[in-house]
């Protein structure tokens, strides 16, 4: 991606260039895109506080638990309801908990880690969230390359979830080097009430993969406000949870004050102060970027 100052849009103002041309069909659309933001950044939100817990959890689990990370099978995490907790189980045919690390939110570090290294079985919850990871994992590997890609250097990541009984698991990846940060294949797939997978999507076309740090022949010391990637073909027209989730987890490894996901309907805006999802629909945008004097330079 080539480097460009991005010049940030004020949103607000933008709205009320183009206001007094909206219809009444175009405020309940208006209305609607409103929502499915919301769902995307509340999801989003999400992945981005169970990854978190993650990290750090496999941390303080490595710096803490090292006599135990021979039998373990693997980690997940979930919300409390108060706050979220980082678990690793077993490898065992039945797995146990080998240690709990709790976070209290919104504070989710290594210093306001709570460690339990008590052994003992998996709680329901924590078993209902194991099952479907477990068979995420397998579908993983037996479809490795025909629906499931995977890249040097980067990891693939599992985020089981489970809300309101709908269950599902993400897998992102992730880079295995500092200066990076990847967008794209990503994948979400949908179990039934028996944990069967209903569904396995996609979730981006590519591999988006965008350095942080200027090159080394750059001498132009431009400070990137905003990044941008562009959804095309069958990637959704709207920015995805796992975009939102990369922005958050990887914000203070870069600049950016706003991160743009532009498709040929939609431009989504995500601002990183207010943590707030904006998405208007491509028609909007035209008639702002018509009202500006000076034109927004984009990445490509």
């Amino acid at each position: 991606m080539k480097k460009h100052l991005l010049i940030t849009l004020i949103i607000c103002a933008c709205f009320k260039i183009v206001s007094a041309q909206i219809t009444p069909a175009q405020v309940i659309d208006a209305a609607h895109i409103a929502s499915i933001a919301d769902s995307i950044s509340a999801e989003g939100k999400m992945l981005a506080l169970s990854e978190m817990a993650s990290w750090y959890g496999t941390d303080v689990f490595l710096a803490k638990c090292k006599s135990r990370l021979s039998r373990a099978g693997g980690y997940l995490s979930y919300n409390t309801g108060s706050g979220m907790n980082n678990i690793f189980f077993s490898k065992d045919e039945k797995p146990v908990v080998l240690a709990t690390m709790s976070f209290t939110l919104p504070d989710i570090s290594m210093n306001g880690c709570k460690v339990d290294s008590t052994e003992r079985k998996l709680t329901n919850a924590e078993a209902e969230l194991y099952a479907i990871r477990k068979v995420a994992m397998a579908a993983l590997i037996a479809n490795k390359d025909s629906i499931f890609r995977f890249y040097k250097n980067t990891g693939t990541n599992p985020v089981p979830i489970i809300v309101n009984g709908q269950k599902r698991v993400y897998f992102l990846t992730s880079p295995k080097s500092n200066g990076q940060v990847i967008f794209g294949n990503d994948y979400l797939l949908t179990f039934d009430k028996d944990n069967h997978i209903t569904s396995t999507k996609k979730l981006h076309n590519n591999l988006i993969t965008i350095n942080t740090k200027p090159a080394p022949d750059d001498t132009s010391h431009a400070v990137q406000v905003a990044g941008v990637h562009n959804h095309l073909g069958n990637t959704s027209p709207f920015i995805t949870a796992t975009d939102i989730c990369t922005m958050i987890l990887y914000h203070n490894a870069t600049t950016w004050k706003q991160y743009y996901v532009i498709s040929p309907t939609y431009i989504s805006i995500w601002d990183f102060q207010g943590a707030h999802l904006t998405i208007i629909t491509k028609e909007a945008w035209d008639k702002i970027m018509a009202n500006r004097k000076t034109p927004v330079p984009v990445n490509h």
